[in-house]
């Protein structure tokens, strides 16, 4: 495996990237890019969640039907969603229906309000960045994990988050640019 591809534009790009052109313009347009704000954040989280298990490819692709599947992650309406709203997302095959994540995403909605008196979620999300994180050069520096994404899930399921794990998180912390995850020598690497 070979940890970067050069594109028929002449640009080197993570390896990932040139397996579709949805990731090509994902991967150039949005991985890494420092994301801030509650609702992007939650957002974000969610996505991480729901992806857990299948391909980014599939929720990259129906993630414009979870926008409004779920409110435009907006976490005050999310919060308040009942028995009615798990039925209308269960039924809903524009979405992955999954009760476990469809509950996850409101009992997360509830967590990001709650966070508010307390610095909010950017705030704990971000605090978690490291301060000596190496890009990797090649496929044997990938990680799944990191000690601070150990640490964020941690805090979060303390703070009443669930399918926050570990794994999960270091996807939504190189996904926001918490880390530069970008292969060296990749046309992405250190540009925030």
């Amino acid at each position: 495996m070979t940890a970067l591809l050069v594109g028929e534009d002449g640009l080197a790009r993570c390896s990932w990237a040139g397996s579709t052109p949805d990731y090509l313009t994902y991967h150039d347009t949005e991985w890494g890019v420092p994301v801030r704000g509650e609702q992007p954040l939650y957002e974000r989280l969610t996505l991480e969640a729901f992806q857990s298990g299948l391909s980014w490819l599939t929720i990259l692709r129906k993630r414009e039907a979870f926008r409004n599947a779920f409110a435009r992650f907006d976490p005050e309406k999310v919060a308040a969603f009942d028995e009615t709203d798990r039925s209308r997302l269960m039924a809903d095959a524009s979405i992955v229906r999954n009760r476990l994540k469809i509950d996850a995403a409101i009992t997360n909605a509830r967590a990001v309000v709650a966070l508010r008196d307390d610095g909010g979620l950017d705030e704990l999300f971000w605090s978690f960045a490291p301060t000596d994180h190496v890009r990797p050069t090649g496929p044997e520096d990938f990680r799944a994990v990191s000690a601070e994404s150990k640490a964020l899930a941690k805090a979060l399921k303390r703070t009443g988050f669930v399918f926050v794990g570990p794994t999960t998180m270091y996807a939504a912390m190189q996904a926001c640019g918490v880390v530069d995850d970008h292969v060296e020598g990749c046309h992405r690497a250190g540009v925030r």
